[in-house]
C-alpha cells in the first residue's frame, strides 16, 4: 500500500471514532424523488438557521438538491438499518421508495417513520474535495414518536445506550 492509502485507511479508522447519527437526505428532482443515506450533517448556525450536508460528487440525490434547489435530513431510528442500507445503495430512486413511505412536506419527501426531519431551501454549493458541501436554510422541521437513533461508529451501524 503507498503512503497516501495508508494515511487514508488511518484517518478513515481514526475519524470512525466519531459517532453520528444516520440520516437520508431526500429531494424531488426531475425524475420524482431521490435520496441517499449520509452521516455527514451537522447544525451549521441558528440566525438565519442553516444546516450543513456532504454530498458524495457522483450522487443523483446531488443532482436533484441541485435541480430543485431543495432537500429534506430525515433521522433515522435505531430499526431502520435495513432502510439506511437501501438508500445507500446505487438503486435507482423509484426502487429506494417503493421500500419506505413518505410524504411531500415543504417541497419535498419526508420520510413517515423518521425520528425527526429537517426541510430546506438551498442555501449555497461549496467545493469540499471528493464532496460538495450543500448549505440548506430551515423551512420546515417535525419529530415523530420518541426512540432512539440509528449511530454509525466505526464502520458500523449502532445506537445510543441510556441508562
Amino acid at each position: 500500500m503507498s503512503a497516501a492509502a495508508d494515511l487514508t485507511r488511518a484517518y478513515r479508522d481514526t475519524i470512525g471514532h466519531l459517532a453520528t447519527g444516520v440520516t437520508i437526505v431526500t429531494t424531488t428532482g426531475p425524475d420524482g424523488p431521490a435520496g441517499m443515506t449520509t452521516n455527514a450533517v451537522t447544525s451549521l448556525s441558528l440566525d438565519p438557521l442553516l444546516l450543513l450536508v456532504c454530498f458524495d460528487r457522483g450522487s443523483r440525490t446531488l443532482d436533484g438538491v441541485r435541480s430543485s434547489r431543495r432537500f429534506a435530513v430525515n433521522v433515522l431510528r435505531a430499526a431502520d438499518g435495513d432502510l439506511a442500507a437501501i438508500f445507500a445503495s446505487k438503486r435507482v430512486a423509484r426502487e429506494k421508495f417503493e421500500r419506505v413511505t413518505h410524504r411531500e412536506s415543504h417541497g419535498v419527501p419526508v420520510i413517515d417513520s423518521a425520528l425527526a426531519w429537517i426541510a430546506c431551501e438551498l442555501h449555497e454549493l461549496l467545493e469540499g474535495g471528493d464532496h460538495v458541501i450543500g448549505i440548506g436554510e430551515v423551512t420546515g422541521m417535525g419529530v415523530g414518536e420518541c426512540g432512539d437513533p440509528l449511530v454509525y461508529y466505526r464502520g458500523g451501524y449502532t445506537t445510543t445506550v441510556r441508562d
